[in-house]
């Protein structure tokens, strides 16, 4: 079994628009993580992707990125 790679780009989650996944992505870039956003634009036109946005961070920011989510989302209720 291979050893994972801390570098490597991981799902920190899936959200239904470009606009929520990109307030998160800034959120994150914000607390200092590496942070993109993927299924948003396709070759210069926007597409409607099933299964919405995906949020991207470096797999050693995993824990990181999920406990500035977590914040994100009391800061809502």
């Amino acid at each position: 079994m291979a050893e994972s790679d801390p570098d490597r780009p991981a799902i920190l989650t899936t959200l239904p628009t470009e606009t929520v996944a990109a307030l998160l992505v800034a959120r994150l870039r914000s607390e200092g993580l590496v942070a993109e956003m993927s299924g948003a634009l396709t070759s210069a036109f926007r597409a409607e992707v099933p299964g919405g946005v995906r949020v991207l961070v470096l797999e050693r920011d995993l824990d990181k990125a999920r406990q500035v989510m977590a914040e994100c989302h009391s800061d809502d209720s």
